[in-house]
């Protein structure tokens, strides 16, 4: 489980320098870009590690079949020429009661019942993938292929066990957190006013590492704090990925991994798959601060978020949709090159073989060149252009995924 040698990571830094010569070619040299791009695109498996869906995917407007409003439905990954997503169960934080954790486990249910839906329905374009080979195959076959993935152990409330069902349905990927600590783990991003709760991981989540290990179901440590992030890896004997996260030597965020985590995750054989988030890629004005204050101040909403760090409850619907509007405003907008300079940042710290790309889409992600699963071929052009070589970028889109998946079913048992 090492990291990329020294000789690959020449070549890595060669290619960015033939790239920086595309950017100034004429007419020509942007026409060869283009073709060879598309050539390495059509290649390579595209996989993205993590995107979400709505509570009313499969239903109405929110066809997986339609060309919609969504994100990602099979129109755009075909449009795309993505082979493969892992779409997450996933339930957002809430009370941590009986009827808090029942609702959010309605909401699990609800999703992963969807997520198996799209191949059931829609047989000739997806198919199940609850394997490695089971991606290619369905890539050989002509098919998107479908990996339930989870997120947010919230809604398992304080059953350990119930990660046994969730695998035996399909699941095949794991994280533990999203914004809010549970009871299995601290969030990077915990409520205002309660930071650190657990150290890290608590007890049941120390218990789920191990949990997961012997159901070969691939550890995520996406969004989890830097303690909890090097304790999973640490406790895991099979490699884990960050599914959607950045890295903080380009963003200081909490959000984003330390070049402490990188190092520790590419030691275990672990991948980071850069999100297509402008929170997490664009580094902030000196004023954003007082930015965001001011915004709040606008709104009436600075008492509130100081007592509680939740203000926009008290909006109506349309207030709080323009106040969300204007808080995304005070960042510009992120583009491919800014995914690909954190792609970049990556690969020099850690290696070729432990980066991928995972867009968080329906969940506020995208960015400009990349809004939805329809242009992931913009991602592709952009490597092309900085100097990556086919099989860099094979390793990038969903080598380095496979491989750390094939590793943690080996681990199996």
């Amino acid at each position: 489980m090492s990291t990329t040698p020294n000789a690959d990571r020449r070549s890595v830094l060669a290619g960015f320098a033939a790239g920086l010569a595309v950017g100034a070619a004429g007419p020509a040299l942007a026409q060869d870009l283009e073709a060879r791009a598309r050539k390495i695109h059509d290649a390579v498996l595209v996989l993205d590690s993590h995107l979400d869906i709505p509570l009313d995917y499969g239903t109405g407007a929110h066809d997986p079949g339609i060309d919609s409003d969504t994100q990602v439905d099979l129109p755009k990954l075909e449009r795309g020429g993505v082979d493969a997503a892992a779409f997450a169960v996933f339930a957002p934080q809430g009370p941590r009661t009986p009827e808090g954790f029942a609702d959010a486990r309605a909401q699990a249910e609800t999703k992963l019942a969807a997520i198996r839906a799209i191949p059931e329905r829609y047989p000739s374009h997806a198919a199940l993938a609850l394997s490695p080979d089971a991606v290619t195959a369905a890539r050989r076959a002509g098919k998107v292929a479908v990996i339930p993935s989870f997120l947010n152990a919230y809604s398992l409330g304080k059953d350990v066990a119930a990660i046994d069902s969730f695998q035996a349905r399909g699941v095949r990927l794991f994280g533990f957190v999203h914004a809010g600590n549970n009871d299995f783990a601290d969030s990077s991003r915990p409520a205002p006013g309660t930071g650190e709760e657990h150290g890290g991981l608590s007890a049941l989540g120390r218990e789920a590492v191990g949990r997961l290990n012997r159901l070969g179901v691939l550890i995520d440590i996406s969004q989890l704090t830097k303690a909890g992030a090097l304790q999973t890896i640490g406790l895991s004997r099979a490699p884990v990925i960050a599914s959607h996260s950045g890295v903080r030597g380009v963003v200081d965020a909490t959000r984003n991994l330390s070049d402490e985590e990188l190092d520790a995750l590419a030691a275990k054989g672990g991948v980071i798959h850069i999100v297509a988030f402008k929170s997490y890629l664009v580094r902030p004005s000196a004023d954003y601060a007082d930015k965001v204050r001011g915004l709040r101040r606008t709104f009436g909403l600075t008492e509130a978020f100081e007592k509680t760090g939740d203000g926009t409850a008290a909006l109506s619907a349309e207030k709080r949709l323009d106040y969300t509007h204007q808080l995304g405003g005070l960042l510009r907008d992120a583009t491919v090159a800014d995914l690909a300079d954190s792609i970049d940042y990556a690969v020099k710290r850690i290696g070729i073989d432990h980066v991928g790309v995972g867009s968080d889409f329906n969940h506020g992600a995208g960015v400009t060149g990349w809004k939805n699963a329809g242009e992931a071929f913009g991602v592709t052009r952009e490597l092309v252009r900085r100097g990556y070589s086919q099989s860099q970028v094979e390793k990038l889109w969903g080598g380095n995924f496979l491989r750390a998946w094939r590793w943690a079913e080996a681990a199996r048992g």
